[in-house]
């Protein structure tokens, strides 16, 4: 595994250390804006914890991979996770693969999108689908 840079950990890590300690997998996750689906594997490793979410009907099946750092909180009574990123956002992420996810060179473009963690910041924000520009800034929007 490639030695990773202190923000690019922070993505990876959980904000509050007592979520490492719950098996996160068939709780609901919801986004900044509604529900996307049920969480279908969550890790946690030191640096490089996340949760993969089945996100059912609603983008047809498809799964994706969120760090760990893009989770707001936790509801371990009502099994519901809440994220930071829109419905939008999470569709727009890099493409999961069953094959490739736990890849470093995978994660390290996931961890990209969302901004490599950088706390007190909207870093938690992706640039855009070209998951290098921070349009945040760009004067022709």
């Amino acid at each position: 595994m490639m030695d990773r840079t202190a923000s690019d950990r922070t993505i990876w890590n959980h904000q509050d250390d007592s979520w490492s300690q719950t098996d996160l997998t068939d709780f609901d996750v919801e986004a900044a804006d509604g529900g996307i689906g049920k969480v279908h594997e969550a890790t946690n490793e030191v640096s490089g914890s996340y949760i993969v979410v089945d996100t059912g009907p609603w983008i047809f099946g498809k799964k994706v991979l969120l760090p760990a750092g893009v989770i707001e909180r936790v509801d371990a009574e009502e099994r519901r996770v809440h994220v930071s990123q829109t419905k939008d956002q999470i569709q727009n992420a890099p493409e999961f693969d069953e094959n490739t996810y736990r890849d470093d060179a995978y994660r390290d473009e996931v961890g990209s999108y969302y901004g490599g963690g950088i706390e007190g910041d909207t870093a938690n924000r992706p640039a855009g689908p070209d998951y290098g520009r921070d349009d945040r800034t760009d004067p022709i929007r």
